[in-house]
């Protein structure tokens, strides 16, 4: 890896505020001291946009037709997307959503061809990219399908919160069908491993969530818990990952229990970013685990409400972008210290015969 991180940066929707919180999180120069940006999108959408956010005038591009032409001190902008696909800001369009899909496949590639150190995602629409023939529920699982990974986890995280997710996208109707032991202890074993190697974590505490109202009462108000949900918990644990619970979500987060653990898992999308967004709205960055990339994203929507006026807040950008960075160092180093370890031996020390003193 460079010694500036090169991070890849998808423009997302046309019409949302990924353009904005973009300008808006460089135009702070002090985010090129640690990594160089390569923003995957349109240098014409992008000069439109830059005229709705002041004070940029300073802030130097470079158009360039790959990866490895990326210049530091400056956004080096990489024009994949056709100049034929119409932008309407504020507007949700199908033009909107083919863009972010072009803009993201040619982030992958040169992700696969190590062109790139990490990737950060802009937000799209799910119903838009849909309709472009995006056959996904979203970026995780996109992303989880590309790059061939065994499984991945939407993990949630800020300062002092990390919330994962078991179903991801999932339909409410189709989660409690979905809570099975395996998939349990299969999750919790992921986040664990992530939590040691990209958050270098030691020994991570982490909390399960119950499914059921007051954690199903033992079997009271539902029998998730304790047909799968327990028995996965006592497994993970006697496999070395120190889980606990279930706790029963309304209690758990408003008691402030989240503060003692490195991380969340709940049970389906809302129950965990419900109070995650709640609590960390303005530094949330989403995470997927387990792939062999790294990616981050701002945890906030294409906002086509306020895109083009200039409200949208560039923390959580600035955030998932330095987010970025560290996850990439944090791998670095647990990689090579745990590359070649010494083999353990054992020794014996040396054998004396037994001296027989004179009388």
């Amino acid at each position: 890896m460079a010694q500036k991180t090169i991070i890849g940066i998808t423009q997302g929707d046309t019409n949302g505020i990924g353009y904005e919180v973009i300008i808006k999180a460089f135009s702070d120069g002090r985010m090129f001291d640690s990594c160089i940006p390569v923003l995957y999108g349109s240098s014409r959408f992008f000069g439109i946009y830059r005229k709705l956010v002041p004070e940029t005038e300073q802030l130097a591009t470079n158009i360039i037709n790959s990866a490895a032409d990326a210049r530091p001190k400056r956004i080096n902008i990489i024009n994949c997307v056709p100049d034929n696909l119409a932008i309407d800001i504020g507007q949700p369009t199908l033009d909107g959503g083919k863009a972010s899909v072009i803009a993201l496949d040619a982030a992958i590639a040169d992700l696969k061809a190590g062109a790139i150190d990490a990737l950060v995602t802009a937000p799209f629409n799910k119903y838009l990219v849909a309709s472009a023939s995006f056959k996904f529920p979203g970026h995780t699982e996109y992303l989880t399908n590309a790059f061939n990974a065994k499984e991945s986890l939407m993990l949630l995280c800020s300062k002092h919160l990390r919330v994962g997710v078991l179903t991801n996208h999932l339909p409410i109707s189709k989660v409690a069908e979905a809570i099975r032991k395996d998939l349990i202890v299969s999750k919790l074993q992921l986040m664990n491993r992530t939590l040691v190697r990209d958050f270098a974590v030691v020994r991570p505490k982490i909390a399960v969530l119950g499914l059921n109202p007051h954690a199903g009462d033992n079997g009271t108000l539902g029998t998730e818990e304790v047909d799968h949900i327990i028995p996965a918990i006592n497994e993970a644990y006697q496999q070395g990952v120190l889980a606990f619970g279930p706790f029963s979500p309304d209690g758990f987060f408003s008691t402030g229990m989240q503060t003692k653990f490195d991380a969340v898992l709940a049970m389906y999308h809302d129950q965990g970013l419900i109070p995650f967004k709640a609590l960390s709205f303005d530094d949330g960055v989403n995470f997927t685990a387990g792939l062999p990339i790294v990616r981050t994203s701002p945890d906030h929507g294409t906002a086509f409400d306020i895109a083009g006026k200039c409200l949208a807040n560039p923390g959580p950008m600035i955030t998932a972008i330095h987010a970025a960075v560290d996850i990439c160092h944090n791998r670095v180093k647990y990689d090579e210290l745990t590359s070649n370890p010494l083999e353990i031996r054992h020794f014996e020390g040396p054998k004396h015969e037994k001296t027989i003193l004179p009388e």
